[in-house]
């Protein structure tokens, strides 16, 4: 499949092939050595040359706010099944949602509590691992449900830490 993706200003062709021994990525035609992998809802763990990089993808409209290596980048994806699904206005996920742990950790802090309404996007929890701080957003606007873990408590990836209805 290939996108055209437009960061920073400037735009570049993405195009991801699966070949006998793996998928393969190139942009403006030169491969590159990279995988990808969504941890979490808007949030990727990416090898590029051997080195892991989180990345954070957030929807603002039309738009895509990403965040890599602590530098926020605006970006937009034309991708002509993206367009013609985007026609009928934005989608929401709907339904109940368990927000899961994207790794180990320990939960430094809790953002929300159960009854609060929150909004796609907004920070849930922190939870600390390797010395990072991750915040575990939500994947929907809706009310919390039910939050799972208490501040000091370790995570372990999988397990579900909110509940979003």
């Amino acid at each position: 499949m290939k996108i055209k993706v437009t960061i920073q200003g400037t735009r570049r062709s993405v195009e991801l092939t699966h070949p006998g021994d793996g998928p393969r990525w190139e942009i403006d035609g030169k491969s590159l050595d990279a995988d990808a992998i969504e941890v979490s809802p808007g949030i990727y763990s990416v090898l590029v040359d051997g080195k892991s990089v989180e990345v954070r993808i957030e929807r603002i409209g039309a738009q895509l706010r990403v965040v890599a290596n602590g530098k926020e980048s605006p970006a937009a994806i034309e991708n002509p099944r993206e367009l013609r699904k985007n026609r009928a206005g934005a989608t929401q996920i709907e339904g109940r949602q368990d927000v899961m742990a994207p790794m180990a950790g320990k939960v430094i802090r809790t953002l929300v509590k159960t009854g609060d309404e929150v909004q796609s996007g907004q920070g849930l929890l922190i939870v600390e691992a390797m010395k990072m701080q991750n915040e575990i957003r939500s994947p929907k606007a809706g009310r919390i449900e039910q939050v799972t873990v208490v501040e000091g408590q370790t995570v372990n990836p999988g397990d579900i830490v909110v509940v979003v209805a």
